[in-house]
């Protein structure tokens, strides 16, 4: 556990090159070719966190300018994913998680129950999250173990239910994204979409970056939409012309940055998880296996980008209006993209689409994040790293509804919040499982 527990502390920026080497030794790729597949992730997420950084640095700044101005009165503070993950590393199950995960995972592989072979080691602090919080919530260790073994189970065959998605919309073949925000919620936006195609006149509108751009010319690249949304968001934030203006640059860069650094990371995991696939393949003839990845891989797409950018002041927003809502989103504001990628491939990059599912998306992770904010602050008083009294919680992984239907099912604290979000969820589970196994969760428009 010694040895496990350093290399967690590393972070993903150095974890994830060591598991990627290791890996590709084990699949006889050779000493420099892993080495180099190894270092080329690391610079990718060396770069993504440089460019997540510009986004929480310049965009939370704005963003808590935003409530100060207009007074929004929300005094529960969004941690986000980097306040979070030491929690659940640092807690009880943390470290236990990583074995219990991969048993899992093994388990339903020989069992044909999923066809991710999960290689995400980092991410497992979701399943991690999830244990720690139940185990705070009930004080028994094999209620937290449980958390992490169910959890675990839905992530990888929400990995499977996506695969149409990753290939098709991401060009992702033999690739799958079992983890996080995108993948759990990804599941609204299927039925959404549906729902949206029924309904005469919003079914034609198709506003996708190559569309803007196609109808508005050079005003509807990438690069000028991030700029005009960063400068609507510098303005919203009651800043000076000056600022809104570096904040629109800053936004530009964004737009052009994250598909540079998430195309470093595709180039060194793609040769490893093409190796690795075929080497199941031959021992398991027949077998259509999945690399399990981290979702980072989807931040790419320009679609996907816009969308992120464009749910900062909508989060804030919905934020305002949910009653009895107390969480100032912050720390997750830089990385909604997370939490609407999978949606955005379901809408085949149809922001206009995103706006309904992604509104979704965010109102049930707030709504849960506020009714987990309690649970969260004792986790990190309990681990040393909050102090008594501070207010927080996180829309990742806090606001996640595997989480908080687990936890209050568990303890028996189900009010009408808890059957509203257990129908939604289920029925929207349920609905993208039977399409996938249809084959119809994503089909290709001639």
């Amino acid at each position: 556990m010694g040895v496990i527990k350093y290399i967690v502390d590393l972070g993903p920026t150095v974890m994830l090159p060591m598991i990627i080497f290791i890996i590709g030794l084990l699949l006889r790729e050779g000493i420099g070719k892993s080495l180099r597949s190894g270092l080329t992730v690391g610079i990718g997420f060396v770069g993504i966190n440089l460019v997540i950084s510009l986004m929480t640095t310049n965009l939370g700044d704005a963003a808590k300018a935003m409530a100060e101005n207009y007074n929004l009165g929300l005094n529960v503070i969004d941690l986000g994913w980097p306040g979070t993950t030491p929690m659940a590393w640092a807690s009880d199950v943390g470290l236990i998680a990583i074995p219990v995960a991969i048993i899992v995972n093994i388990i339903m592989l020989v069992t044909k129950m999923t066809k991710v072979v999960n290689v995400d080691i980092w991410n497992i602090w979701h399943f991690a999250f999830t244990g720690a919080i139940m185990q705070v919530a009930t004080g028994s260790f094999v209620w937290a173990i449980v958390g992490i073994v169910i959890h675990a189970a839905i992530a990888f065959k929400l990995g499977d239910i996506f695969t149409p998605v990753t290939d098709e919309y991401f060009g992702l073949e033999g690739i799958a994204m079992p983890h996080g925000s995108s993948a759990y919620m990804g599941v609204l936006a299927v039925p959404i979409d549906d729902l949206i195609e029924k309904i005469p006149g919003l079914n034609k509108i198709t506003l996708t970056p190559e569309k803007i751009e196609e109808k508005l010319g050079v005003f509807g690249q990438p690069t000028i939409i991030g700029a005009v949304l960063g400068f609507i968001i510098g303005i919203l934030a009651q800043y000076p012309i000056g600022d809104s203006l570096t904040l629109a640059v800053q936004m530009a860069g964004v737009m052009v940055l994250m598909p540079m650094v998430v195309k470093l990371i595709m180039e060194g995991l793609i040769p490893i998880s093409e190796a690795a696939r075929k080497l199941l393949e031959k021992h398991f003839s027949g077998a259509d296996f999945r690399i399990g990845l981290d979702c980072a891989l989807m931040l790419g797409d320009s679609a996907v980008v816009a969308s992120s950018m464009l749910f900062v002041p909508l989060s804030l927003l919905i934020a305002v209006l949910l009653p009895g809502n107390q969480i100032l989103p912050f720390g997750d504001l830089a990385t909604i993209g997370f939490f609407v990628a999978i949606a955005v491939g379901v809408h085949k990059g149809n922001v206009f689409r995103t706006l309904f599912s992604g509104t979704a998306i965010m109102t049930m992770t707030i709504w849960i994040a506020n009714q987990m904010a309690t649970l969260q602050q004792q986790l990190g008083q309990s681990v040393g790293l909050t102090n008594p009294g501070e207010k927080i919680s996180s829309l990742d992984q806090a606001g996640s509804p595997l989480t908080y239907l687990l936890t209050k099912g568990v303890t028996v604290e189900m009010g009408i919040g808890f059957f509203v979000i257990l129908v939604i969820y289920v029925v929207c589970f349920a609905y993208s499982y039977i399409k996938y196994k249809r084959g119809t969760l994503y089909v290709e428009e001639f």
